[in-house]
């Protein structure tokens, strides 16, 4: 037991420093997401080249005291590892907050603006202990378990917690195609699936075009105003996507 508390307390002076300096070495990157990524270690870049879009859809938070949560802290097991793109966050958003959730006990990985939850990102009763306290999120991220399931539970548990004008990003989704993730290289419209539920998504950003009478939309009719899919990668927006059509009414021929 003393040696633990003597492992983690070494553990803290040691991070400490070397995240200090590794803040400072940050500022020296200004606006460019990438450098920090090599900077912090994480594998947003080099693993996945996922930063350049991060970066281009981030862009107009950056100086927002915005609050961030990402599901998946990194490091499996060890508390004594991950929390490498928190800190990447946390440098490229000087007023923001970051928050994260991990299975496993991550705390050492905290320091000021990262406040990490231990629980699972499938455990509702669990995510809404974590809002609770966070409040509305401005920006989330799943880099979580990428298995199918829960990507979908946890979308539809978090999207509307998110704050209008908001993102909410999945990384690693090309477990929609492997099978011991729930996915299918086979048939790709396999109920279940991260992209067959995206993609089931995509025809509410246009229901004011339905032609069905006094078509009453859903959720994600209402509020994901745009998507974009990358390699790997899916941004959606939320807003209102209340736009009109300019040939329909309530969704019936106008004059018809």
């Amino acid at each position: 037991m003393i040696q633990a508390i003597k492992k983690n307390i070494h553990f803290r002076t040691k991070q400490k420093i070397k995240n200090k300096w590794k803040a400072f070495l940050g500022f020296f990157a200004f606006g460019n997401l990438t450098r920090r990524a090599i900077l912090f270690k994480t594998d947003k870049w080099g693993g996945h080249f996922y930063t350049p879009h991060y970066q281009m859809h981030f862009k107009p938070y950056r100086f927002k005291r915005i609050k961030l949560l990402e599901i998946g802290v990194g490091g499996y097991e060890s508390p004594y590892s991950g929390g490498n793109s928190l800190r990447m966050w946390k440098s490229y958003f000087p007023f923001g907050k970051i928050f994260s959730l991990d299975i496993y006990d991550k705390s050492p990985q905290q320091e000021s603006r990262i406040k990490i939850f231990q629980g699972s990102q499938v455990d509702f009763d669990f995510l809404q202990k974590v809002i609770a306290t966070t409040g509305e999120l401005d920006l989330i991220i799943d880099d979580g378990s990428h298995i199918n399931e829960h990507v979908i539970q946890s979308f539809e548990f978090l999207f509307p917690k998110l704050k209008k004008g908001g993102i909410y990003v999945i990384e690693d989704t090309q477990t929609s195609y492997w099978e011991h993730y729930g996915g299918t290289s086979q048939n790709f419209n396999q109920e279940g699936t991260i992209y067959q539920y995206f993609k089931s998504l995509i025809d509410g950003l246009n229901h004011a075009e339905f032609m069905i009478p006094d078509y009453q939309r859903s959720y994600y009719d209402a509020h994901i105003t745009s998507m974009h899919f990358y390699h790997n990668m899916i941004f959606i927006y939320k807003g209102d996507n209340n736009e009109a059509s300019n040939y329909l009414t309530n969704n019936t021929v106008k004059n018809g």
